[in-house]
């Protein structure tokens, strides 16, 4: 009897929980439908994907092109400003509809919990040399040169697996600053961090040298709990339109002066 009753308390959360999903999954289909108002959680502290500008505007490449799919899909978008270290598990816990702060969904953990739309930026490893220097274009070139790397990045472990010299920093403004001093020749780094720098700042005398392969790049997208599958679905749409019509090659020239939408 005793087991009996487990069995039908264990079916019966299952069963809220099955309906809990299944009702938030129907919400954001319906306010997509219904052209309703849709909410976001982002940073608003992470330039240049969100971020608040000069007149206080919250703006930014993730910002800018959410507002786009919103107007796409014929729905209003309004924006709730969270902590990184709290945002997937706002999302979990329905505070908000969709994550917009550069999230590639990398772990399994993520994966079995979060879903991502179509891509609308992609990003990977990028090397930043001095603009006179042609001796460094390629991986190969590294050996034995000098690597301002902070010491427990990855981007510092690939410059130690092609054998160059670390030279230790605490983070991409000083390996920058290192590379500029001459006191090291280059820099491996996340590319759209790179590209921002190169962008905000066009007498830096640095230039790429170097970026990842195509097949090495990882795709940020707009982020939904599981169980959303067919609003997810209008969501990619969205995006492949803006990709198609020029809007997110629009914007990331705009900030970071080159199309970052593909790969």
């Amino acid at each position: 009897m005793m087991f009996k009753k487990l069995v039908l308390l264990a079916t019966g959360i299952f069963a809220v929980a099955t309906t809990t999903q299944a009702v938030a999954a129907d919400s954001l289909l319906d306010r997509i439908n219904n052209k309703g108002t849709i909410t976001v959680g982002t940073e608003g502290t992470y330039a240049p994907f969100t971020y608040h500008d000069a007149s206080g505007k919250l703006t930014g490449y993730d910002v800018e092109v959410t507002r786009a799919v919103a107007d796409k899909l014929g729905v209003k978008v309004e924006f709730k400003e969270t902590a990184w270290d709290s945002m997937m598990a706002g999302l979990k816990a329905g505070r908000f509809d969709i994550v917009a702060n550069q999230v590639a969904l990398t772990t399994p953990e993520r994966q079995a919990t979060f879903d991502k739309s179509e891509p609308y930026s992609w990003s990977g490893a990028m090397m930043a040399v001095r603009a006179d220097d042609d001796s460094i274009k390629t991986l190969d070139d590294i050996k034995d040169r000098k690597a301002a790397q902070s010491l427990t990045s990855n981007y510092g472990e690939l410059a130690r697996e092609k054998q160059a010299k670390i030279v230790p920093v605490d983070g991409l403004a000083q390996s920058l600053l290192v590379v500029q001093q001459k006191r090291a020749d280059f820099t491996l780094n996340d590319s759209l961090a790179i590209l921002d720098y190169l962008k905000k700042n066009p007498n830096s005398g640095l230039k790429s040298a170097w970026e990842a392969p195509a097949e090495e790049k990882l795709g940020s997208g707009l982020i939904v709990n599981k169980g959303n599958d067919e609003a997810l679905a209008k969501i990619s749409a969205a995006v492949i339109e803006l990709q198609k019509d020029g809007t997110l090659k629009k914007l990331g020239e705009q900030f970071f002066g080159k199309d970052i939408s593909v790969k």
